[in-house]
C-alpha cells in the first residue's frame, strides 16, 4: 500500500510540474507589462554644472604699507564709485611728503643761486675779464641745479600721490562681498598688493562658467538658451542665455573641458555668487509630439510572440490600417531600415506590432511616428508593450526592469 501511494505521489507530482511548464510557456505570451503612448514635448540637453559669479569682481587692494587706520564699509555694503572704503596710517607718508618739499625748496634755492652767479659770468665774459671756459662751466652748473629741482618734483609728486594712496576708494559701484582685513591690521605691499577688500559689480547681472566636454562643445554656440537650477531652490528653474564659447580648454585625467559662459538674469537679487548650478543647454526640442518610453522601443519579442504574430500574417508585422478618409488614399511610406523600430502592442488580446520610425529623445522618452500605418494611425494612450513579465528573456535582456505583476490582462481599450 504505501509503495502504490508513493508511486501516485510521484505520478501526481510530474503532472503538476508538466502542467505548470505548459501553463508558463502560455504566461510569457499572455502577461505584459505596458507604458502609454503620450503627447508632449522631447527635448534634447546637454547637462553640466558651474559656478554663479558677478559679471564684474574687482579685488581692492593698497599700493602702500602702513596699519589699517579706518574702514567704513563692511559685508554685503553697498558702494558708489570713488567712495571712501578705508584709510591707512598716514604718518610717515605725511612725514615723507614733507621731506620731499623741504629738498625741493633746497635745490630750486640752490638753481637761483647758481643762475645769479651764470649771470654774473657772463658780463665778465662780455668785458673779457674770465675765459670762454669759465663761463661755461658756470652755463653748465646751472643746467645740473635745473635738472636736480626736476629731479626733487618728481619726488615730491611720488610722496604726494603715496599719500592720495593711503586713502582707499571703491573703483566700482557694487556691494562688497569680502573683506580681508580689520583696523588695526598692519598690510604689507612690498612684493604684491594685498587684497583688502572685494567688490562685485552690479549682481542684478550675473554670469555661470559652466565646464562643458569636448564631446559636447560642439553642440554649443552663442545665443543658445540655457536653463539651470540651484541647490537654494530646487523646485524652480532659471533661464540663461549662452554668451561665450572660450577657446582656452582645461585637461583633467585626460578629459579636456571648455568654459562657456552664461548670462543671466537675476532682477530679485536672490542669485548669490559662488552657487552652483546644474546647468542644460538646450540643444534641440520638439513640441507637441507623440512619444513613448525607450523601454518599449527595448523591447524584443519572445519566440512565442514571433511565432503567433507569423501564424496570424503572412507580412511584415503591421497594425491594422484604418479606412481611408472619403476620396482620399493610404499610402505606405518608404523608409530606411536602420530607422525602424517596432512597438508591440495587444489586438484582441494578441501581440500585434507596428513599425514607427524614431525621433529626438531625451534619454527616457523618444519622440515617433508611424510609417507603416500612415498617418495619424498611433494614437495618444496606445498601450504598448514594454516587458513580458516572468519571462527569462525580458530578465536577461534587462535586469534593472521591474517585474511587478501589471493588473491589465486584456488587449487595449477602445481604439487601438
Amino acid at each position: 500500500m504505501k509503495k502504490t501511494a508513493l508511486i501516485a505521489l510521484v505520478l501526481s507530482i510530474t503532472s503538476l510540474v508538466v502542467w505548470a511548464y505548459g501553463r508558463g510557456g502560455t504566461q510569457e505570451t499572455g502577461s505584459y507589462r505596458f507604458v502609454s503612448v503620450e503627447r508632449g514635448d522631447v527635448e534634447s540637453v546637454v547637462s553640466t554644472t558651474g559656478t554663479l559669479d558677478a559679471v564684474t569682481t574687482v579685488e581692492v587692494g593698497t599700493q602702500v604699507s602702513g596699519r589699517i587706520a579706518e574702514i567704513h564699509v563692511d559685508f554685503n555694503d553697498r558702494v558708489e564709485e570713488g567712495q571712501v572704503i578705508a584709510r591707512i596710517d598716514s604718518t610717515l607718508l605725511e612725514i615723507a611728503v614733507r621731506g620731499a618739499e623741504a629738498n625741493l625748496q633746497r635745490l630750486e634755492a640752490q638753481l637761483r643761486q647758481l643762475e645769479r652767479e651764470y649771470e654774473r659770468s657772463s658780463k665778465l665774459f662780455e668785458d673779457q675779464v674770465i675765459a670762454a671756459a669759465d663761463l661755461d662751466q658756470a652755463g653748465y652748473e646751472v643746467e645740473v641745479a635745473r635738472a636736480s629741482a626736476q629731479s626733487a618734483r618728481v619726488d615730491l609728486e611720488e610722496a604726494q600721490q603715496n599719500l592720495a594712496y593711503a586713502t582707499i576708494s571703491a573703483p566700482i559701484a557694487g556691494t562688497v562681498v569680502e573683506r580681508g582685513v580689520d583696523v588695526g591690521q598692519t598690510v604689507a605691499a612690498s612684493f604684491s598688493a594685498p587684497q583688502l577688500f572685494e567688490i562685485a559689480g552690479d549682481l542684478s547681472q550675473m554670469r555661470i562658467l559652466a565646464s562643458v566636454d569636448e564631446s559636447d562643445i560642439g553642440l554649443i554656440e552663442d545665443r543658445q538658451s540655457v536653463r539651470f537650477t540651484v541647490q537654494a531652490y530646487p523646485e524652480e528653474t532659471f533661464s540663461g542665455t549662452v554668451n561665450q564659447v572660450r577657446l582656452a580648454s582645461s585637461s583633467e585625467e585626460n578629459v579636456v573641458n571648455y568654459t562657456v559662459v552664461v548670462d543671466v538674469g537675476n532682477p530679485d537679487g536672490r542669485l548669490l555668487p559662488g552657487m552652483t548650478a546644474t546647468v542644460e543647454f538646450l540643444v534641440e526640442s520638439a513640441t507637441d509630439v507623440l512619444k513613448v518610453a525607450n523601454a518599449a522601443l527595448r523591447f524584443r519579442p519572445t519566440e512565442g510572440m514571433m511565432a503567433e504574430l507569423s501564424d496570424r500574417r503572412g507580412e511584415a508585422p503591421t497594425r491594422p490600417r484604418r479606412e481611408p478618409a472619403e476620396g482620399g488614399e493610404v499610402t505606405s511610406r518608404a523608409i530606411r531600415p536602420e530607422k525602424a523600430t517596432l512597438l508591440w502592442y495587444l489586438d484582441d488580446g494578441v501581440p500585434a506590432a507596428l513599425r514607427v520610425r524614431t525621433g529626438l529623445s531625451d534619454g527616457q522618452s523618444t519622440a515617433i511616428e508611424d510609417v507603416d500605418g500612415g498617418p495619424g494611425s498611433i494614437e495618444e494612450g496606445l498601450q504598448v508593450i514594454a516587458a513580458v513579465i516572468g519571462s527569462s528573456q525580458n530578465s536577461s535582456s534587462n535586469p534593472f526592469q521591474s517585474q511587478q505583476q501589471n493588473t491589465r490582462s486584456g488587449p487595449p481599450g477602445p481604439g487601438f
